[in-house]
């Protein structure tokens, strides 16, 4: 079996496969001064909750975004599963071409989403939008050319952002709505916050459509957190929220 850990800049997500099937998926808060003692107590314990016994690990596969966890990360591997995790970055084999002008620049988050997104849906030209911290519209061709793609403020940041830097707005639930007239300051954030991010995809799948894919609609694959919260306004073709575990299980294949 297999645990696949992907640390963002608010939440550790993680994952057991046992061969390509998934057997359980867990969140934690992130904490950049986490220990590893911490980390792995952690980890032992909501994998035994899930009846499975740490002990039967064999691999671990590490997507991180906040490099002050990844020492914590290794100890805690080291000391509590007696394995030598494999970190996603430059340098480890994924199959893509990266076509950014420097490829050591792209997020370990965006390379695993497209490692997920062409093992599940194999000679399509893809768009993958991931709504995380910030939420990232990446483009990947049939031939599993990374071309890259788009970086914005997520919803809860932008959220955050609105209630840190203003005098009487308030922190709001993110929901989904069905107007785009607010009839009080939260209502009018909410559709704010809504409207706004199903414009953007929008906008950017149509631009990317036309400057990459010939004008074609490719896949478009939702994933994160907010991806279910705007599926029914008909963005995405499919909505896959393990996409990153799943493509850190493909790099790992590809690194035995």
């Amino acid at each position: 079996m297999i645990l696949c850990l992907d640390i963002g800049n608010s939440q550790v997500y993680g994952g057991v496969f046992d061969g390509d099937r998934s057997l359980v998926q867990f969140r934690r808060t992130s904490q950049s001064h986490s220990s590893s003692d911490e980390m792995g107590v952690f980890f032992r314990a909501v994998l035994r909750e899930n009846n499975i016994d740490p002990d039967d690990l064999t691999e671990v596969g590490i997507c991180c975004v906040v490099p002050d966890l990844l020492y914590s990360l290794r100890a805690c591997c080291q000391k509590y599963f007696g394995l030598e995790p494999l970190v996603l970055k430059p340098g480890i084999k994924t199959g893509l071409k990266i076509r950014y002008r420097d490829p050591r620049e792209v997020g370990a988050d965006r390379i695993a989403d497209a490692m997920g997104a062409i093992s599940l849906f194999p000679d399509k030209d893809l768009i993958v939008a991931d709504f995380g911290t910030a939420t990232t519209v990446c483009a990947i061709t049939r031939d599993k050319e990374f071309l890259g793609g788009n970086i914005l403020p997520g919803m809860r940041l932008s959220m955050e952002s609105l209630e840190a830097k203003t005098a009487q707005l308030p922190s709001v639930e993110i929901l989904p709505v069905s107007t785009a007239v607010g009839r009080s300051t939260v209502e009018s954030i909410q559709a704010g916050l809504y409207w706004s991010t199903v414009g953007t995809i929008r906008e950017l799948v149509n631009r990317i459509s036309g400057e990459v894919f010939d004008g074609e609609r490719p896949m478009v694959i939702g994933t994160g957190g907010f991806a279910q919260l705007i599926n029914r306004e008909g963005l995405f073709d499919a909505v896959v929220p393990d996409l990153i575990l799943t493509g850190m299980r493909e790099v790992l294949k590809l690194n035995r």
